[in-house]
């Protein structure tokens, strides 16, 4: 059976159910007693019914788990998502559907074997970040219920930090799928703008809305991401993924933003954290960079200071217009205002966009990951309902630009404040960059907190491979004309190849000039006698560039494994035995551009 105590974490609970320790049947079971144990918490919107949950956990116990990568785990659906048979609120009782079909990454979930317990609470119309703004009442903060939860996927959020479910689907286009985490210590993804498809989603603003997950770990994020992600050919906004590496936190440069432009509206115990958070990210290796944060901000303004606004409206328009007193009074406000902008305001916010933009791009030269706080500050319900806008709007300071900038994100818990409220930090990176954003998550959440939400579990142990290995990326060491510089530099760089570091080989090799190429090439070989130390630039490929690179190797030249002075082995050129044969031995001159010099 499920305890109540026992943590319901992809790794812990899938385990006993793979190994037959644990049914389908008993998870539900003990699901809903965890949440008829709260009592009206304001989470849910709708549960589905006992009968129709046992029913899914019978055919999933017939079917077993083999080739359902989430067998029989449960999961909850933020009620601007379509699950079929369940009404679609978005949170306003007037605007209610039923779906005759699930939206596609709830059936991708479904199809994994996984078990959607019921639909949860938001800010209505998922407009706003405070989780207070829902005539189904607001959702409290699992450490304290006299603060927000966050929102607009309030429920969502308190959902898995409670211990109900394993994992949960929110969405995100200003900051709703990572505040909420940051407030309840437990892990958000908001993914890359289309990766996971959009239909069957009550939009915001559809040209930003991303399906967010949260998880008690980031290994489960990805892990949902695995099984959601996605081309869906009916959403015109769906994108093919291209993956995007990024080095592990030991070769990682993380942009801070300068002093003068962090905020925390007071709150002395979020900027201490923040700045503990960043002190351990360099005691793990990562190199500090402190960035201009102005074009974030500006563009961060633009989301609801601009048109953008105007995009909340039209997508629910008809029924605004038609039902303008269903609406809760602050939602209503803000979608109201959109009245006030024109066509030429919409053109005139792109074209300054597109120039923040641009101010933004030289930032990603300089850094791999964007290191923020996910709020500057936490606020009770009651300040909230005092000041709903400008609040709401202070909650916003470090997410509101993240899609109008395409990028991917994972908010992480950081620490807790000396009241106990949680307080978390936010890896960003360029679009694409989210399996491996999960991957730096993980390795920064184990070194920052062991609690799993507000559940008394603590993380479990890092799996094979976690943390700290390159994620997406293969480290690959040259030692000739693709060198910085030097002539086919080029095809790295095209690539999205970084240089890590120059350095030698251990002195097992020896390099030669190969003939037959105009001009030549050099080609190392190892040699355990008369070898010596050569020298390499070792850089980050993304692996999906990698194939495309080695096909364009010439023979005898290939990709072997090289090791280096300091012991690490890693992928490299080198060249065919045969081909050295008459070449000029040229180790002594300790690498190609040595060389190169000495015959100019």
């Amino acid at each position: 059976m499920l305890d109540i105590g026992d943590s319901l974490d992809l790794r812990s609970l899938g385990e006993r159910l793979r190994g037959g320790r644990l049914r389908p049947r008993e998870v539900v079971a003990g699901v809903l007693e965890r949440i008829a144990g709260r009592g009206d918490d304001k989470v849910w919107i709708h549960l589905a019914k006992r009968d129709a949950l046992d029913a899914r956990a019978e055919v999933l116990e017939r079917r077993g788990p083999e080739g359902l990568p989430l067998y029989g785990i449960p999961f909850a659906v933020k009620d601007n998502i379509d699950v079929a048979g369940q009404p679609t609120t978005a949170a306003c009782p007037e605007f209610a559907y039923t779906p005759r079909e699930s939206a596609p990454v709830v059936q991708a979930l479904l199809d994994a074997g996984a078990i959607a317990v019921g639909k949860t609470n938001l800010d209505q119309f998922a407009t706003g970040l405070v989780g207070t703004r829902s005539p189904y009442g607001a959702c409290a903060n699992t450490f304290d219920a006299k603060y927000v939860s966050g929102g607009s996927s309030s429920g969502s959020a308190v959902a898995v930090a409670a211990g109900l479910v394993s994992f949960s689907l929110g969405t995100d286009t200003a900051g709703s799928g990572r505040v909420p985490a940051a407030f309840n210590n437990i892990v958000g993804l908001k993914p890359t703008k289309g990766l996971l498809s959009t239909r069957g989603v009550v939009p915001a603003c559809r040209s930003l809305d991303c399906v967010s997950i949260f998880g008690l770990t980031a290994e489960d994020s990805r892990a949902v991401l695995t099984v959601t992600r996605g081309f869906d050919a009916r959403d015109p906004f769906s994108r093919r993924a291209r993956a995007r590496g990024l080095p592990s936190i030991a070769d990682c440069r993380i942009g801070v933003p300068r002093r003068d432009q962090l905020e925390f509206f007071g709150n002395r115990d979020a900027e201490r954290l923040f700045g503990a958070a960043a002190a351990e990210l360099e005691r793990m290796g990562a190199r500090r960079v402190e960035i201009d944060f102005a074009p974030f901000l500006e563009t961060a303004r633009l989301l609801y200071g601009g048109p953008w606004v105007a995009e909340r409206y039209l997508a629910i328009r008809e029924f605004f217009d038609r039902h303008a007193e269903a609406v809760f009074p602050v939602t209503r406000e803000i979608i109201g205002g959109a009245a006030k902008y024109t066509a030429s305001d919409g053109f005139a916010a792109q074209y300054r966009l597109e120039e923040l933009r641009r101010r933004a791009e030289p930032v990603w030269e300089e850094i791999d990951v964007l290191v923020t706080p996910t709020a500057g500050t936490i606020y009770t319900i009651e300040e909230v309902n005092a000041d709903p806008i400008r609040l709401n709007t202070n909650l916003g300071y470090y997410t509101n630009f993240m899609n109008l900038l395409d990028l991917a994100a994972i908010a992480v818990p950081a620490g807790f404040q000396k009241d106990g409220l949680p307080f978390g930090i936010t890896l960003a990176a360029p679009a694409f960059s989210d399996e491996a954003l999960c991957a730096l998550g993980g390795a920064v959440h184990r070194r920052l907190v062991e609690r799993m939400g507000a559940t008394a579990a603590t993380l479990p142990a890092a799996g094979a491979g976690e943390p700290g290995t390159q994620s997406g990326l293969v480290k690959l060491a040259v030692c000739g004309a693709h060198m910085s510089g030097l002539p086919l530099n080029h095809q790295l760089t095209e690539r999205g190849g970084r240089l890590l570091s120059t350095c030698r080989t251990a002195p097992r090799y020896r390099l030669f000039a190969l003939g037959g190429f105009s001009p030549p090439r050099p080609g190392m070989l190892r040699a355990e006698v008369g070898g010596h130390a050569i020298e390499v630039e070792v850089w980050a490929l993304p692996t999906e560039s990698v194939g495309s690179f080695i096909d364009g190797i010439p023979p005898p030249l290939g990709i072997g494994t090289v090791e280096l002075e300091s012991g690490e082995l890693v992928r490299g050129f080198l060249c065919e035995g045969y081909a050295v044969a008459g070449a000029e031995d040229v180790s002594r001159f300790g690498g190609w551009r040595a060389y190169v010099k000495s015959r100019r």
